[in-house]
């Protein structure tokens, strides 16, 4: 696929941001699988963001999860993302070529901003609380689903493709796609509970759920997302309708695959 060799080519001008361990062709490919699938009215060209930005996601998560042994190192990705100079790292310099890909307004580009931060606070959270004697509870854990990057990589495609034209139109689709995103964590903690289980990584099982109430859970709230994305559809039918791919595309993808290589 088109997009999966684009990812695999811009991948190799940040050194040793993608090691070939972790990013190989088969991650490529299905992060450009679930792009096109999650947006099939896009053009290639137009799908080059949502591509991008979910490579970004994978990137700063096995920064943090796996490379990370301190507070100050998790700051330190936080900082390349946010403040980095273009050249003062691969990872801010990343960030930076893919801000410009947007070529968003101001008013777009810092709410592009606010949601990477978002993103990354989140992912620090989980950080932490692997480390921690005790977890979350569970309504917590949720409210911190930005950290699985759904919200981020929608955010991203919507300005790129024109979805939304102000961080006013942004802010009414916030609240379906963060129950998208909820359910998004859970669907990922189900399909990935047996490669993480002795990982140490914070997921809804470790902290004491069983499968039938994620299951129970997920239904509520793919049904709370639905009721969300409908008042959408006269006015943002895109990313109504991107919304409601993300749930039924993502269901049927892990119920086959998983997007990281084997170790």
């Amino acid at each position: 696929m088109a997009g999966g060799r684009d990812l695999a080519r811009v991948a190799a001008r940040y050194d040793g941001l993608f090691p070939e361990k972790s990013f190989d062709a088969g991650l490529y490919g299905s992060l450009a699988m679930a792009g096109a699938f999650g947006s099939p009215w896009s053009t290639p060209e137009e799908l080059r963001v949502i591509n991008r930005a979910s490579l970004l996601v994978f990137a700063v998560d096995r920064l943090i999860d796996e490379e990370a042994d301190s507070r100050e190192q998790v700051a330190a990705v936080i900082g390349e993302c946010l403040d980095g100079e273009p050249g003062s790292s691969p990872l801010a310099a990343y960030t930076a070529d893919l801000r410009a890909e947007l070529a968003a307004p101001p008013a777009l580009e810092a709410a592009w901003r606010d949601q990477l931060e978002r993103l990354l606070r989140a992912m620090a959270r989980e950080w932490e609380w692997s480390r921690a004697e005790r977890g979350p509870a569970i309504e917590e854990y949720l409210a911190n689903a930005d950290s699985c990057g759904a919200l981020f990589i929608g955010v991203s495609h919507w300005i790129r493709t024109g979805v939304v034209a102000s961080p006013d139109e942004l802010r009414r689709l916030r609240p379906a796609g963060d129950a998208v995103q909820r359910y998004l964590r859970l669907l990922n903690d189900v399909a990935t509970r047996h490669r993480e289980a002795g990982s140490g990584d914070v997921n809804v099982f470790t902290l004491g759920w069983e499968l039938d109430e994620v299951n129970d859970r997920m239904a509520g709230l793919a049904q709370e997302a639905a009721g969300l994305i409908e008042p959408l559809r006269q006015e943002h039918p895109r990313a109504a309708e991107y919304l409601t791919w993300q749930i039924h595309y993502s269901a049927g993808f892990y119920g086959l695959s998983d997007f990281w290589a084997a170790s």
